[in-house]
């Protein structure tokens, strides 16, 4: 699991894809975190980002960086506790100015099942079970 998140925080962006309906949404992000046995991503509740997990919690990430990419693919949650939004938040404190953990609208999701995939044209696919 260390590997999944040491590949996602040091390509610094990752593409996150969820649905809406039937149409793919796929939006840059950069917030990862380790937290509590668990990789977590953070939003807002406000925006439709939130809602499309909260409706369908399949989603699926993607990075690139040094000739290889991953592919993270699952069901994610909201974690309600205000530990996991201060965990996320001290990692990111140039999110102050937008969320504030237990604000109402910090959110942080984690994965509470899945698998990650490392490839590269060159070596076999890494797979890891989240």
């Amino acid at each position: 699991m260390n590997d999944v998140f040491e590949f996602l925080k040091s390509a610094g962006t990752y593409y996150l894809a969820t649905t809406e309906g039937d149409q793919p949404r796929v939006r840059p992000f950069g917030t990862i975190d380790f937290y509590d046995g668990h990789l977590a991503i953070q939003t807002g509740l406000v925006k439709d980002v939130a809602k499309q997990m909260l409706k369908n919690p399949k989603v699926e990430i993607c990075a690139f960086k040094d000739g290889k990419w991953i592919r993270v693919s699952g069901e994610v949650e909201l974690d309600e506790r205000l530990e996991a939004q201060v965990h996320m938040l001290d990692n990111y404190p140039d999110l102050g100015n937008m969320y504030k953990p237990g604000d109402g609208n910090t959110a942080v999701f984690r994965f509470k099942s899945g698998k990650a995939v490392i490839s590269s044209f060159t070596e076999s696919p890494v797979v890891i079970e989240l």
